[in-house]
Formats: structure tokens, sequence, C-alpha cells
């Protein structure tokens, strides 16, 4: 993410995980840019990779 930015990366995943497109989260963060939600998908994706989440159908 670019210097200074203090949007937190759980914001962003958040903002992704209820189905906001990237132009919605980029028209509320002005200040961020696609590079800097897939680096924050990244950045989630590699803090979580030795956890296991059991998904069940339905939920």
């Amino acid at each position: 993410m670019h210097p200074g930015l203090r949007i937190p990366v759980a914001t962003v995943v958040g903002m992704v995980a209820d189905g906001m497109t990237e132009t919605e989260i980029l028209h509320a963060y002005p200040d961020l840019e696609v590079e800097d939600i897939r680096e924050a998908l990244r950045y989630a994706a590699e803090a979580l990779r030795e956890r296991e989440l059991p998904l069940v159908a339905g939920e």
C-alpha cells in the first residue's frame, strides 16, 4: 500500500467479503489503487496460510 495510508487490511478484506467491487472500494477510499486491494488480499491470505477453516455448505 502507499506509504502513509492507514486503511486496515481487515477493512479492505471485509469490503471484498461483503461483495463490494474494486470500483466501489476505490470510490469509498479514493487514496487506494487497485494494486492496494490486491496486496491486502495477498497479505491476508499469507497471514492465514497455515490455518484451516472448515467450510460447511449452506452456512
